[in-house]
């Protein structure tokens, strides 16, 4: 029996798709990018706001193009209210508007708001946990490197990112660095220095020394940091260059301790077709590796990378520790190999956002922060506000600058898709939705935003005050980026000179054990039923 449902309903889910979702197509024939507000009511003034007006839902009109025809309008309008309900990002209460504002608003002070929310906030819960078809493909590809070695590693590269990939180029020659720093654009070479110098002293800072030790008990007791002896570093590729993710990993590891000949960095090829012109790594990235002292350098990416690391292989030397970002199986993999090396612990991408906005806000630097945010992705970016006219007004600005950046559709996916504003009934309610979704970005536009710190456990990274662009985290202030997403930020913290350092406690009994601890040792050794420890510590009595 031929489908005639289901063909009816992927054309009606095309349909809604088509006539909903923001495009390009929104720029106005002046080249200017109208607010999406303003555009529907230029074509349909009685329509009712995007945000949740209480008052009656008005009269489907047609607001498609001509072409589309009234009668096949007035037709799927039914179908089109059912299918706007079930859409993952349901604006209760509302119906919408032709071409809605590219950040949905859910409005928290609702019940039906509240119920949206929880769903979307399951959504948001870091996905990277050892069960699951992908968690089996990563445990599989893991075993396959550990045992077969480069040859599972080149299998794997020619799978997902190079059909022609070979053995002879996992490894980044020295030479190929060195021409690569010589060739390096002077103003270039400026800005990451002045970069790398700025998280170093930061680093340096926040560098923990080993405290005085303490008598306690007739014994001498201390703490010891001490940095870990290699570690592989996964800096992600294929679309962009992240040289900025290279210095954020790099220089905490180097302001630890670690020697950078013992840095192992890894970075796969852009991915290609059969056929097509192969790509290779940014010089850019290999000057930088220079620049940093750090001599090896990988041309591989993903869960092999991550199992190469861990066990070594003939060409990749094996680490003590692994940290870095990376997608879901580099996530898994770093989960799977952990045991066999050290790993940072964290969950780090995608990119996330959490800005709280009050009146003062400016709507232009608020917008341009999501933006930035969104530009990654998938990027989640959430505006909270107890002003409607707050939220109103920066995702209008928000639409007005989506013409102004690149990468637009990738920007309004992930602001459709993956984002919200979220209207909530005061401070207090903005506070706790913050420290629920623990951000890896949290940028207070507020007036007294160092108050705000106060109020916050949760966030990866807090960015205080109008004047502070969430950009600079990224690349130039010195804590790094490589921050805790998923709402880990609720137990996990960003890679910094902690992860490379190890800590040792310290005990010295210099003039020997006093009888209150050896019989203290003893008596809970018998409780246990472990009378070897009990008598080493009886054996040290002193007899008079």
């Amino acid at each position: 029996m031929f489908p005639w449902l289901d063909l009816l309903k992927c054309g009606v889910e095309a349909f809604w798709l088509f006539a909903r979702v923001p495009r390009l197509r929104r720029r106005s024939a002046r080249g200017k990018h109208t607010p999406a507000w303003n555009y529907t009511r230029a074509f349909d003034p009685g329509l009712r706001d995007v945000t949740h007006s209480r008052a009656p839902a008005q009269p489907r009109t047609n607001r498609g193009p001509a072409r589309r025809g009234k009668r096949l309008t007035a037709k799927l309008a039914p179908l089109d209210d059912m299918f706007r309900n079930s859409h993952r990002h349901f604006m209760p209460d509302s119906t919408g508007p032709a071409f809605p504002m590219p950040l949905p608003l859910i409005d928290l002070t609702s019940t039906e708001g509240l119920a949206a929310w929880s769903v979307r906030l399951r959504g948001l819960r870091a996905t990277a946990s050892l069960a699951g078809p992908e968690a089996e493909t990563v445990a599989e590809l893991v075993e396959d490197v550990r045992r077969r070695g480069d040859d599972a590693v080149v299998d794997a590269m020619r799978r997902w990112t190079d059909p022609d990939f070979s053995a002879d180029r996992i490894r980044v020659d020295s030479d190929e660095m060195d021409r690569a720093e010589a060739s390096l654009d002077p103003a270039l070479r400026t800005v990451l220095e002045d970069a790398i110098a700025n998280v170093r002293t930061y680093q340096a800072h926040i560098r923990p020394s080993d405290p005085p030790r303490i008598e306690l008990a007739g014994a001498e007791l201390g703490l010891r940091f001490e940095p870990v002896a290699s570690a592989g570093l996964t800096v992600p590729g294929g679309v962009a260059v992240l040289i900025s993710t290279l210095v954020m990993l790099a220089v905490p590891a180097l302001a630890a301790g670690v020697d950078p000949k013992c840095l192992r960095v890894v970075n796969p090829p852009p991915t290609r077709r059969p056929g097509a012109t192969p790509g290779d790594l940014a010089p850019e990235l290999l000057a930088c590796c220079r620049m940093l002292g750090i001599e090896t350098l990988y041309r591989i990416g993903g869960a092999q990378a991550v199992a190469a690391l861990a066990f070594g292989t003939e060409r990749v030397q094996s680490v003590e520790m692994i940290a870095g970002p990376g997608n879901i199986f580099v996530q898994l993999a770093k989960q799977t190999v952990a045991g066999a090396c050290g790993t940072d612990g964290g969950f780090y991408g995608p990119s996330e956002i959490v800005t709280v906005a009050d009146t003062t806000a400016d709507p232009r630097w608020v917008a341009a922060d999501l933006i930035a945010q969104a530009e990654h992705d998938p990027g989640k970016c959430f505006l909270i506000a107890w002003s409607r006219e707050v939220l109103e007004a920066i995702s209008a600005e928000v639409d007005l600058q989506l013409a102004e950046r690149g990468r637009v559709e990738a920007i309004e996916t992930a602001l459709a898709r993956e984002s919200a504003g979220l209207l909530v009934e005061g401070p207090d309610q903005a506070a706790a939705l913050a420290d629920t979704i623990a951000a890896e970005h949290v940028n207070l536009a507020v007036t007294d935003p160092e108050a705000w710190l106060g109020r916050l456990r949760n966030g990866g990274e807090f960015f205080l005050g109008h004047q502070t662009p969430v950009a600079a985290g990224d690349y130039y202030a010195g804590p790094s980026h490589c921050l805790p997403t998923g709402t880990t930020a609720r137990f996990a913290s960003g890679i910094s000179v902690y992860t490379f350092l190890k800590r040792s406690g310290i005990v010295h009994y210099r003039n020997g054990m006093p009888d209150k601890a050896i019989d203290a040792i003893a008596r809970l050794a018998e409780l246990e039923g472990l009378d070897a420890h009990a008598a080493s510590a009886r054996i040290r009595r002193k007899r008079s």
